[in-house]
């Protein structure tokens, strides 16, 4: 699942390549993926319309859009295997076939939203009704003004474990499975713990390891396993950086301990050390 590193990866792309194009066309082949909205809804407002800015929140890719209509945020959320990509007229046929939304640009070329599972959403809000969902998710991991103690603020009272409490999205945006793994490796603390349970030099590692990972991946345009691209179609490197996401029963690149993978903590993929996390 795209989570911050690769949500920012496409936002950024996007807010280069898009930003003042007008949309001429919309097609929505797979209307199933719309969400507040309908097909006629969509093309109504977004026909004729300019792409003021991209950005994201959590795991959100956030295009405003303004036309005659008025202004309007287009929220997608990629979750597993969806993803907008820019297309100049080069995507292959076999890309085009998981198309489920597209518009049509005035320089001729397309932006489509393409997911091969269809479990990710294409949503139109007004900018009310976005900042009404916005307030439901928590701060973002890299804005400068969560500090250690907000940070730690928004997670401590947790019963959960540090892993789950971690990707809860409504107490901290845009971490999820991939990222979770790495910045518990990285600080030294064991996923199954639970949350209430870290003391404040802990809470103080965790917080500058979660940033220090996620502006990594973000320097390398996110991690690709399958089906993660960028807006230009390319692959994230990080992949060669992680030390536990995907690598169970390897060596722990610290200790040389061999690396557990387990679905008990959370339902998802934890890989860990148990020799250097307590």
């Amino acid at each position: 699942m795209p989570e911050l590193p690769e949500t920012e990866t496409i936002a950024r792309d996007l807010h280069d390549m898009v930003r003042g194009a007008r949309v001429t066309r919309v097609s929505v082949p797979r209307p199933d993926v719309l969400r507040e909205t309908d097909v006629a809804g969509l093309d109504a407002a977004l026909r004729d319309a300019a792409v003021e800015r991209v950005w994201r929140r959590a795991k959100l890719i956030v295009l405003e859009i303004r036309g005659a209509s008025g202004a309007w945020h287009l929220v997608v959320q990629p979750r597993f295997t969806g993803g907008l990509i820019v297309d100049d007229g080069q995507l292959s046929e076999s890309e085009r076939r998981y198309v489920c939304v597209s518009f049509t640009l005035g320089d001729g070329r397309a932006l489509h939203y393409r997911d091969v599972r269809r479990l990710g959403t294409v949503a139109l809000m007004a900018g009310e009704r976005f900042a009404e969902y916005s307030a439901g998710l928590g701060p973002e991991p890299l804005d400068p003004t969560l500090t250690v103690a907000a940070f730690s603020g928004c997670i401590r009272d947790s019963r959960q474990p540090i892993k789950a409490a971690l990707m809860d999205q409504r107490r901290l945006a845009g971490v999820g499975n991939i990222y979770a793994n790495e910045a518990l490796w990285l600080a030294g603390i064991d996923p199954s713990r639970e949350a209430a349970s870290l003391s404040d030099p802990e809470w103080a590692s965790l917080h500058t390891e979660l940033r220090q990972v996620l502006q990594a991946s973000i320097a390398a345009r996110g991690t690709s396993f399958r089906d993660y691209r960028d807006a230009r179609g390319e692959r994230g490197r990080f992949v060669e950086q992680l030390a536990a996401y995907g690598r169970a029963g390897e060596p722990c690149r610290r200790c040389g301990h061999r690396l557990i993978g387990t679905h008990a903590v959370d339902g998802r993929s934890t890989v860990f050390c148990a020799r250097c996390q307590h």
